[in-house]
């Protein structure tokens, strides 16, 4: 079954199909479309620039060859991805004038946004779990984060983001599109497609809710219970200058995690409300663009081990290591 025929309005629904979604970007004044433009590729370039530089310091330098890095590696790959679905797309709009998507490419930016955002969002879980055994369970650290088991996560990630991006992806694509079909935004995501269907979302969205709380909630909730037990485990270390060299490790990742969920959360539980207002866009930004771009930042900024790496590697030094 096509596309087409899938979004066909049912009997008797009033209005014809729509073949492509308008969509109206961040400013309707056409003066400030080049300052857009300039900022958006600026900042594509810093996150895709930022976070391809911490791979490649990951794979090169010998000192950050641990599991930790590992799952920084695969999280930088994941914001390279999560930004190139939305802002390409948008700076190519911008340059053609054009704002008419097809549907099928909607539906596509959809899936492959939430297939980036639902890896990252059990990646973080993962090093969550990982600072837990770094900390708590040090004595058995080697065994229970061996190579294979960092693997088996990384893998697990992909299968569930995978498997949520695509009942997102059908669910919308069961819906009737036949009335007006300007998306106040500029990319493709649920709250606003749902806004334009002239058939009722209620069943969808509480779909979505429900493996909403499966995908986000029990990420989250693993996440506090980790650092409950890190936060106990170096409340009892003696020294404060050990305390301190376990909380700087944890530090990053929670910078991260609050970023990640609060944005998240505020974009995503107001599914119901009746009129999406501009503020969903500077939530937009916050998900697709800043987040990607504070992550590498937040990494490298904390952690010497990351920034010596980076260096090393622009200058062509090699590691003592």
């Amino acid at each position: 079954v096509s596309l087409q025929e899938l979004m066909q309005p049912e009997s008797g629904a009033n209005g014809t199909v729509i073949a492509e979604f308008i969509l109206l970007g961040l400013l309707e004044a056409p003066g400030l479309q080049p300052v857009v433009f300039v900022l958006f590729l600026f900042a594509y370039l810093v996150t895709v620039g930022g976070n391809l530089s911490i791979l490649a310091a990951v794979l090169v330098e010998p000192k950050l060859h641990s599991p930790m890095y590992f799952f920084l590696g695969n999280l930088s790959v994941l914001d390279v991805g999560c930004i190139s679905v939305t802002v390409p797309s948008m700076l190519s709009r911008l340059l053609s004038r054009k704002r008419a998507v097809p549907c099928g490419a909607c539906l596509t930016q959809l899936f492959f946004f939430h297939l980036f955002v639902g890896v990252d969002c059990f990646l973080l879980t993962a090093m969550a779990y990982d600072r837990f055994l770094a900390i708590c369970r040090p004595l058995t650290y080697s065994t229970r984060m061996s190579q294979t088991v960092q693997r088996m996560l990384v893998a697990a990630s992909w299968a569930c983001a995978f498997t949520n991006a695509l009942t997102h992806t059908v669910v919308m694509s069961t819906l009737n599109f036949c009335g007006p079909n300007e998306v106040n935004h500029f990319y493709c995501d649920l709250p606003q497609l749902f806004q334009l269907s002239c058939s009722s979302t209620q069943l969808n969205e509480l779909l979505l809710f429900a493996v909403g709380f499966i995908m986000a909630g029990t990420p989250m909730a693993l996440i506090v219970i980790s650092y409950i037990h890190v936060a106990a485990a170096v409340l009892r270390i003696r020294s404060v200058e050990g305390r301190k060299k376990a909380f700087s490790t944890c530090g990053s990742h929670l910078t991260v995690v609050a970023i990640f969920y609060g944005s998240g959360i505020f974009n995503y539980m107001r599914l119901g409300s009746t009129k999406l207002s501009d503020k969903d866009k500077a939530v937009g930004i916050f998900n697709t663009v800043i987040n990607p771009m504070l992550n590498p930042i937040i990494y490298s900024f904390r952690n010497p081990e990351v920034q010596s790496a980076i260096w090393r590697m622009l200058t062509g030094r090699r590691s003592l290591a």
